[in-house]
């Protein structure tokens, strides 16, 4: 398996897989091979799952059919004018303002919150049902009071979504087929 090592200006080392299956690790600029081999070794079967979970995407993808551009395009549009509402409809629920909402094609992201409070979503989403929609504007909600992925961001979301593990979990197991509809 072949490893790409990004050093960069972080505090802690992320380990990705990216939609190619391809694992990528972002580390501090002082962080030194070993411990990168220290955390390679402790996150083995972490990474293992990962890359085999989008492999399967990746052959799950091929048997649907790629998106036309005129495809993309109506699905912008069409998420231009439903995701705003409902970011609209859950901001005061999670207690939070928000800047610019930007509907982008992309590959490896459902939606992002910037620090200056701006969204973004990909245009797939209207692929999803409506639930998954919600959670992915719920989440990046509640990315305005925390910008990680710690216990008190996933309390956040729960206090809106009770629910939410099911529809993360519906999203995670058919996500990477729906992302594997872009060109």
């Amino acid at each position: 398996m072949q490893i790409e090592i990004q050093r960069c200006n972080r505090k802690s080392i992320v380990i990705t897989v990216n939609s190619k299956a391809e694992v990528i690790i972002k580390a501090p600029y002082n962080t030194t091979n070993a411990e990168i081999q220290e955390i390679l070794q402790k996150r083995a079967k972490w990474i293992k799952d990962h890359v085999d979970k989008v492999k399967k995407e990746i052959e799950r993808a091929k048997s649907v059919e790629p998106l036309s551009n005129e495809e993309l395009s109506k699905l912008g549009d069409k998420a231009v004018e439903y995701i705003p509402k409902r970011v609209e409809y859950f901001a005061p629920k999670v207690g939070v303002q928000y800047g610019r909402i930007t509907i982008r094609n992309q590959k490896s992201r459902w939606g992002s919150c910037s620090s200056k409070g701006n969204l973004n979503f990909n245009c797939l989403l209207m692929l999803t049902p409506p639930e998954i929609i919600d959670y992915v504007v719920v989440h990046e909600l509640c990315h305005r009071k925390e910008m990680n992925h710690s216990f008190q961001f996933w309390a956040l979301v729960e206090k809106v979504l009770p629910d939410y593990r099911e529809r993360r979990k519906w999203l995670d197991e058919n996500g990477g087929v729906i992302i594997g509809r872009m060109e």
